[in-house]
């Protein structure tokens, strides 16, 4: 008899726990404020709080300007070419969301 040992892991994932100020963005990407403030005023990130003094991002702010970053680095896309870029990059993430619950739910029906 074959017996098969099943471990469990749970975890938190800390990134979406944060809150960030643009200076502390700033640093933890190595993208400058101005850069930063340029994103934000062309959709690419999206702060809570009225005016760059009282902005906060979120972890998953870290992880997009990642991604822009790498974006206009190596693809030379300028701020409206990346803000569609990543527009273009969220919609296929939640098209794949659907398929895999598309198909989960085909597999409990059958």
């Amino acid at each position: 008899m074959i017996q098969t040992k099943i471990t469990w892991i749970e975890g938190a994932i800390v990134e979406n726990e944060i809150h960030m100020s643009i200076v502390e963005l700033s640093q933890a990407t190595s993208t400058s404020e101005e850069l930063i403030m340029a994103w934000v005023s062309e959709g690419v990130l999206s702060p809570t709080g009225s005016s760059p003094q009282d902005w906060r991002f979120g972890g998953d702010s870290l992880h997009r300007t990642k991604t822009a970053m790498r974006l206009s680095k190596d693809l030379e896309i300028n701020t409206p070419g990346l803000a569609l870029a990543l527009q273009l990059l969220d919609q296929i993430s939640d098209l794949r969301a659907q398929l895999i619950r598309l198909g989960n739910n085909s597999n409990t029906e059958g």
